[in-house]
């Protein structure tokens, strides 16, 4: 994995501290180019993997990353699913199998009908995770994430059974890793344990005030200072709360976090997290 990964929250208006800013991002970034412009100015700064979700505005861009392989030779799409407005305005209009046969690949629905009809949860979640899979053909996604909305879900049910499931199909489909996005870190380490799964990546909220961390600093620095996993820090700035040297300073002096995810909408911006964690790894 990247030192850095490039993150898209920005794109489609998701800003955890003002509204304001949600909305005028998404308005600005509300045609495909202004998107593709900032990630070329990202990869122009040296970072190469974007981690994505499945909103479908990003097949657009997975279209245009095909379209011009010269250009994104190298480049790496780390996707992160389910992207769960699309699912729930799905369900909300055309109920559970309305929205299955408009997710599910082509020639699934029978499957995925008579999944559910026998509650076979393990059969619809590889269904859907083709589903989501489909936009990246012909990309290259080493990684492939559970995003924390279906991750601290699942913990909340007890079903942990689910991630064993999850990082199987993407190991054996698509020859990748699976990756896990939680709000609660500490224990969704002690669930993947439970399941087997060894030295998981796992992407969490890590900043200097404890901002969407659930169980507080000192147990995420603890289980990142002794747990055996491969840790990906999102929310590095706590949505703008912390100037940019301080916050980093805090994630890069813990030497076991693999990779910092951010958000960026200018050059500027890309180039000054790109130069202070040069700095600050050095």
């Amino acid at each position: 994995m990247d030192r850095l990964l490039f993150g898209d929250n920005q794109f489609f208006g998701v800003n955890h501290m003002s509204e304001e800013k949600a909305r005028a991002q998404a308005m600005r970034f509300r045609e495909t180019g202004a998107v593709i412009e900032v990630l070329d100015a990202a990869l122009d700064e040296g970072i190469r993997t974007f981690m994505c979700t499945t909103h479908d505005r990003i097949g657009e861009i997975c279209g245009h990353l095909r379209a011009n392989p010269a250009r994104y030779k190298g480049y790496v799409l780390y996707p992160c699913m389910p992207y769960a407005h699309k699912y729930n305005n799905a369900v909300a209009e055309l109920g559970m199998l309305g929205a299955l046969n408009r997710f599910v690949p082509a020639g699934g629905i029978l499957q995925g009908g008579m999944a559910l009809m026998t509650k076979d949860i393990e059969r619809v979640m590889r269904l859907l995770i083709d589903a989501e899979m489909k936009m990246f053909e012909g990309l290259h996604a080493p990684v492939i994430f559970l995003q924390n909305v279906v991750v601290d879900f699942l913990m909340g049910l007890r079903f942990r059974e689910a991630f064993r499931v999850f990082a199987a199909h993407v190991k054996e489909r698509y020859g990748a890793e699976p990756g896990f996005i939680t709000m609660n870190l500490p224990r969704l380490l002690d669930s993947l344990d439970e399941v087997g799964l060894e030295n998981p990546i796992v992407c969490a909220n890590i900043n200097k005030i404890a901002f969407r961390m659930c169980g507080g600093r000192e147990e995420y620095e603890r289980a990142i200072a002794t747990r055996r996993f491969r840790p990906i820090a999102m929310s590095v700035f706590a949505s703008g709360a912390l100037p940019a040297r301080e916050a980093l300073e805090y994630v890069c002096g813990q030497k076991a976090i693999r990779s910092i995810v951010f958000g960026a909408s200018s050059r500027a911006h890309i180039r000054q997290t790109r130069q202070l964690v040069q700095e600050l790894d050095a």
